[in-house]
């Protein structure tokens, strides 16, 4: 007995909806991948990312963790923007974090949350890197809110860092590195003002973003 066959119900119709909107459509999908777009993003159950961008199966590819960090040691992630960059030829990363996320306010609190304390290090160095701005704030949301803006901040720098973007710039590959934010209480998406394109920019946009949060 499936326990969970409301899930293959939904899938059958999902499925159904698609090829009567679109006949052919899994039988070509299935012979190709070629995204214009990677997606790093958060866990994060309330963050579809296909579903906000409004794309298909196939139309971007995604990578997601807890607070979409990008660490230079963690090879999954770096797998994935390998193959994305060197393998699908992708032209944008977008990088997309959302206000209220539970991993960036983890980082931020004073206590022992367990193995998670690992994976959330760097966020909680960003914070105390901008520990006076922050306190600078008296409403805790509009706190958490600016942290989860430089946390993104933070991992387009780190993105546009690794040596796979930086050799695909150096190739003259066209690439751009995005940051983004996506608001939970009204479904909308924010540019923060991110959209690298060339190594020469990094830390300029980073310099400029940062004292644009402040």
């Amino acid at each position: 007995m499936r326990i969970l066959k409301h899930l293959f119900d939904n899938n059958q119709a999902w499925a159904e909806h698609i090829n009567t909107e679109n006949p052919g459509f899994f039988e070509t999908l299935s012979r190709q991948q070629a995204p214009k777009y990677l997606w790093i993003g958060c866990a994060d159950s309330r963050v579809p990312a296909n579903e906000i961008v409004g794309l298909l199966p196939g139309e971007l590819f995604v990578h997601r963790n807890v607070a979409n960090v990008v660490i230079q040691t963690d090879m999954n992630c770096l797998s994935v923007i390998q193959y994305a960059v060197d393998v699908l030829k992708v032209q944008h990363i977008i990088v997309c974090g959302h206000y209220g996320c539970g991993g960036v306010q983890a980082a931020i609190q004073d206590q022992d949350l367990g193995l998670i304390d690992n994976w959330l290090r760097e966020i909680k160095e960003l914070y105390y890197q901008h520990e006076s701005l922050l306190d600078d704030l008296s409403d805790q949301q509009e706190r958490l809110d600016r942290m989860c803006e430089l946390n993104v901040i933070r991992q387009v720098y780190n993105v546009c860092h690794t040596t796979i973007v930086q050799q695909a710039w150096k190739r003259g590959q066209s690439l751009s590195v995005h940051g983004w934010i996506y608001c939970l209480k009204d479904g909308l998406l924010r540019d923060l003002s991110l959209c690298v394109t060339h190594p020469e920019e990094v830390a300029a946009y980073y310099r400029q973003s940062a004292m644009c949060m402040g």
